[in-house]
């Protein structure tokens, strides 16, 4: 496997690791810090005893925040030479090829296949893998939907072990108590960008011989014991969705070191046509499979944010560094925690717990939109997917009654109501979004004034 150290096209690990830079920023604010006059967060708060903006006050800040995706103008003479050539799906062009080599060189993975999304990434991933009708696999609750909705699409049950909220991520100590007869793979979530812990996780799949796919559809660049994420298990899935910080409008790929597997993969996103070294012992259409195939115009976009995605990934991490050291000072606001052996999130998302017993019991929902209103964008993620429809959708089909007993269903929707941790997450969680992360020093000043503002007056919310 290619190291990120190793290779030209990933990201030069940070000289400015976690604890240098908050020694550094800490150090500067140490005087501000200890005066009783300073705001906890070390940051002058302009106004930070006015009104608030939500009733009536001066906003924190009144500029925008970057759009998103980010347009590179050099990508219109290939996109225009894509468009008038009329050669645009991968069959008949080559920048879906150039795209996989590129991102696999980047990654520090052999192989990388690009396909239509993420969701067709992991529904790849998933098939290639062997997860199939009546098998049971181990997954994140706090995700994006697809990453339930790929196991029931395989007619699999996907069995929630609970989130350690300091991380966000899967708890790997709750793992083990979920694995059953019928448990085929570990499909861990690095959420965010958010490195889930792949050392215990890897531990307990070769020790009940199972499977690990890495859901890294928002984690390109994050790093784990210095290896990228999406490169550790036995395929890793990526995501180039409209918000992503690699976007294409729609997109994804499936990475992975075993030329044979990967060849499936691209069988399988190619309507089941050989290909590669297995395809040359195949003629037809030997193979399952679908069209999940990338096209060139995604490519195009993809390939020209390629120069940009290491400068990128480190200006979020410059500006997390910082929102870090200061928004810790704030009560009540608990910023995300990296997992032990985690080196670098990918920030796709900024997130922190908001313990509103800190806020004399103010709502989440008034906390956000009083920042809001300050002028700072921001979510409250996540609901409980668990608890929508799409589970008892799923498990009143003919399908998963005529694959699971009675009792099994019975016991899987009691586990539903079984992960606390999780449930507390979804209701504290709060969120800030990548492109804001794009912005300058001042820009994170604006947002922590914002929520020391909101915490200092927040009386006038009750």
């Amino acid at each position: 496997m290619i190291t990120s150290t190793s290779n030209p096209f990933t990201m030069k690990r940070s000289k400015l690791s976690r604890r240098k830079f908050i020694t550094n920023v800490s150090t500067g604010a140490a005087g501000a810090l200890l005066s009783s006059q300073m705001p906890a967060s070390g940051i002058s708060s302009e106004g930070a005893a006015s009104d608030l903006a939500i009733n009536g006050g001066k906003p924190v800040r009144t500029n925008g925040w970057m759009k998103w995706p980010a347009w590179n103008s050099e990508a219109e003479k290939p996109m225009l030479e894509v468009l008038r050539s009329g050669d645009w799906f991968r069959m008949r062009g080559t920048e879906v090829d150039e795209f996989e080599k590129a991102y696999a060189t980047l990654i520090g993975s052999k192989r990388v296949l690009a396909t239509s999304s993420g969701t067709t990434a992991l529904e790849t991933a998933l098939h290639v893998l062997g997860v199939d009708a009546g098998d049971e696999v181990i997954v994140s609750p706090y995700t994006f939907i697809a990453t339930y909705n790929v196991v029931f699409n395989q007619k699999a049950l996907p069995v929630f072990a609970d989130t350690d909220q300091e991380t966000f991520t899967i708890n790997p100590h709750k793992i083990e108590e979920k694995i059953t007869e019928r448990t085929k793979a570990i499909l861990p979530v690095h959420i965010f960008g958010l490195p889930a812990d792949m050392d215990r996780i890897m531990a307990i799949a070769q020790q009940h011989n199972l499977l690990v796919i890495e859901d890294a559809c928002q984690a390109w660049l994050a790093e784990y014991k210095d290896k990228m994420c999406g490169t550790i298990g036995d395929l890793g899935c990526f995501s180039f969705q409209n918000s992503k910080n690699i976007p294409a409008g729609e997109g994804g790929a499936v990475a992975g070191d075993d030329e044979t597997i990967m060849d499936r993969c691209h069988s399988y996103h190619n309507c089941g046509r050989p290909y590669g070294k297995t395809g040359s012992e195949f003629t037809g259409y030997p193979f399952l499979g679908g069209n999940k195939r990338m096209m060139q115009f995604q490519a195009v976009i993809l390939l020209s944010q390629l120069e940009r995605v290491k400068k990128d990934a480190e200006k979020r991490l410059e500006n997390a560094l910082y929102l870090d050291s200061k928004l810790k000072n704030i009560p009540g606001v608990i910023p995300y925690k990296l997992t032990e052996g985690a080196t670098k999130s990918a920030y796709h998302i900024y997130p922190f717990r908001y313990k509103k017993e800190h806020f004399d019991d103010l709502p989440r929902k008034k906390f956000l939109a009083a920042l809001a209103a300050e002028g700072i964008p921001c979510s409250s993620g996540y609901e409980a997917q668990y608890n929508d429809g799409l589970m008892e959708e799923a498990l009143n089909s003919r399908g998963f009654k005529r694959l699971f007993s009675e009792q099994r269903l019975n016991r899987y929707r009691e586990e539903l109501h079984e992960l606390p941790d999780n449930d507390q997450l979804t209701r504290e969680a709060v969120w800030f979004f990548q492109n804001m992360l794009l912005a300058e020093r001042k820009d994170m000043d604006d947002i922590i004034n914002a929520v020391q503002k909101v915490y200092d007056n927040r009386k006038q919310l009750l």
